[in-house]
């Protein structure tokens, strides 16, 4: 049986990792992020693919900086055929990458070459995509630029958020890292290398992207807020307090014109918000500042509810967070 160095981080790796432990591979090796301060009370946290790996008794290493650790000669000298990457979250080594007897790969949740580098599931819900998918493709220095060794493709529908799809992508990942592994040891991969024309970039979020900008359509309102939830999540302003726009959807009717962010209606469900070019948001949940996220209908008890009415979510570029 190959011997396997698996790097990865978060649970969409934890979910590939838990394939080929099921399948039987001989993974002789886990990396992954330290241990890091989660909460509120900041509790030091192992990464799921560390809590998978010690239930499994895998060795695991967690250099800071794996390229200037002294873990990077202990996994040469483990003498792996392959190591396989998922959401790590650190550049590897070339010196690494080119151990291993089939070299390294990487589960990619892309249809590479769109969306290189490392929020490429926020990207596509951002953008309105209508499909994404998984990439398995050889590691180079570059950043995600490898040949392509494999391709799945998923739909992303209306209902879909960054959580939704991080969930089914890991799946989709598992299941064709699991059906590419035995042409990658038979060696009879045909590798593709990426349209260098068509690479578009997914680089990490600023917090500052995380605002509502009430100018833009309802449409792109909705896709914004399903790409930021639940991490890192969306937010506007109202009365210089900062309030979480967690739920919503572009809605039709007929409302007087306001300026864009005002809270035009509400009903039993949802609070309506003027957006730009004239199209409507009804947002269904939200977490005004200090309290706990709320549904609307919950919200909705009366005084509370009239106060909103005619409110102005505000965009300030130059506030503080």
């Amino acid at each position: 049986m190959p011997r396997i160095i698996f790097m990865g981080t978060p649970q969409f790796a934890q979910t590939v990792l838990q394939g080929l432990i099921d399948e039987k591979y001989d993974v002789i090796g886990v990396v992954t992020q330290p241990d890091r301060p989660v909460g509120r009370k900041r509790v030091l946290t192992p990464s799921p693919v560390k809590e998978l790996a010690l239930k499994y008794n895998i060795p695991v290493y967690q250099p800071e900086r794996i390229g200037r650790s002294e873990e990077l000669q202990e996994l040469i000298d483990l003498e792996a055929d392959l190591i396989i990457t998922a959401a790590y979250g650190q550049f590897v080594p070339t010196k690494l990458l080119n151990a291993p007897k089939y070299k390294s790969i990487n589960v990619h949740a892309s249809l590479l070459p769109k969306y290189r580098g490392g929020a490429p599931i926020h990207y596509a819900i951002w953008n309105g995509d209508d499909e994404t998918g998984v990439s398995i493709m050889y590691m180079i220095k570059e950043m995600d630029a490898g040949d392509i060794i494999s391709q799945k493709r998923i739909k992303i529908t209306s209902q879909d958020d960054v959580g939704t799809m991080f969930e089914k992508l890991a799946l989709l990942g598992r299941d064709l890292l699991l059906e590419t592994l035995p042409a990658i040891f038979n060696e009879t991969i045909e590798p593709i290398p990426q349209d260098e024309e068509k690479v578009t970039f997914s680089p990490t979020i600023p917090r500052e992207k995380e605002q509502i900008n009430w100018e833009q359509t309802a449409q792109e309102v909705d896709y914004h807020v399903r790409a930021f939830r639940p991490f890192p999540s969306t937010y506007t302003w109202l009365n210089d307090q900062r309030v979480k726009i967690w739920a919503g959807h572009p809605v039709e009717g007929t409302f007087e014109k306001a300026p864009v962010g005002t809270i035009v209606s509400n009903t039993k469900e949802a609070l309506i918000v003027q957006c730009g070019k004239e199209t409507y948001y009804a947002v269904t949940s939200w977490q005004e500042s200090g309290r706990q996220r709320v549904d609307i209908k919950d919200f909705v008890n009366g005084q509370r509810l009239e106060e909103v009415l005619g409110q102005q979510f505000e965009y300030k570029a130059s506030k503080s967070k």
